[in-house]
């Protein structure tokens, strides 16, 4: 077990990392400066990611009454904004990819930092679990070194090294799709007991509702057209799984309790944002038609 327990977090590690490295070799200063002029839209996406959906986490793991595990996961869940696969929902709803890759990264580098101060305060305010506090200082280096570093040197090569950026980003992508499934299906394999006994809990239900509400809130807090303001909806329900599962194995001893529940809360998120997605992929198919 301990030899499979080193196994998942080097995988994790790797899912992290790659994740953040494909996405700056997907990045360009251009987009990413146009993201940053754009004050309104700036504003209200970090209000919605930073502020908003954190404690409507909270608000539904309080108004579920959720046991301490699932507690913890949907907290940490909300409290992690600019998931990857959002992006990536943008671009299946036939969305604004372009605004929306760059608000996923940049709520993901902004994300790495504020992550543990929010979840922190919201954890010690819900006092779960007897008042577990997060190592703010631990996770905020952690989650910035395993994102913001690789981010970084992906960002450099799109700029200074175009051709080998694009050459590189396939196959960054395909390693961080890979590897997500794989820790995806290893918290799944090693919490499974814990993920059996939330079958047909209030757990899988406030994580259906809390993406579907975030998908809207995200939309609702944006400006522009229905394409831009869907895409911010995706980006805004599909949270970074990356700095969860740092503050997890930092915080937590990678509890199989909280892992489970944080794959259980993932899953039946993104059993609300699919869907919602197709529906926009199709109606926009026969707009466009």
């Amino acid at each position: 077990m301990d030899t499979l327990h080193l196994l998942l977090n080097a995988i994790t590690v790797i899912f992290i990392s790659s994740t953040m490295f494909a996405a700056g070799l997907g990045a360009t200063l251009p987009a990413l400066r146009t993201a940053f002029t754009d004050v309104p839209l700036l504003a209200l996406v970090l209000l919605a990611n930073l502020v908003v959906i954190p404690l409507l986490g909270w608000g539904l793991a309080a108004l579920f009454h959720l046991a301490a595990a699932p507690f913890i996961a949907l907290i940490l869940i909300a409290s992690s904004p600019g998931g990857p696969f959002g992006a990536k929902l943008g671009m299946i709803q036939r969305g604004d990819v372009t605004t929306g890759a760059a608000m996923q990264v940049l709520l993901a580098a902004i994300g790495s930092v504020t992550f543990a101060l929010t979840a922190n305060v919201l954890l010690n305010a819900a006092n779960v679990g007897g008042g577990i506090s997060l190592d703010v200082g631990t996770l905020v280096r952690t989650v910035a070194i395993l994102q913001l570093v690789p981010f970084a040197i992906g960002l450099l090569l799109r700029h200074y090294t175009a051709d080998t950026a694009l050459a590189w980003h396939p196959g960054a992508v395909k390693v961080s799709n890979v590897t997500f499934l794989i820790v995806l299906a290893g918290m799944l394999l090693g919490s499974w007991k814990d993920v059996v006994d939330l079958f047909g809990s209030r757990a899988l239900l406030a994580g259906f509702l809390f993406s579907a509400l975030a998908f809207g809130l995200g939309t609702l807090l944006s400006t522009g057209s229905s394409a831009r303001r869907t895409t911010m909806g995706a980006v805004t329900a599909v949270r970074n799984l990356g700095p969860a599962l740092a503050a997890i194995g930092i915080a937590f001893n990678d509890q199989p309790a909280v892992l489970g529940a944080l794959a259980a809360i993932l899953l039946s998120g993104l059993c609300a944002a699919i869907p919602i997605t197709a529906a926009l992929a199709r109606r926009r198919a026969v707009s466009r038609a």
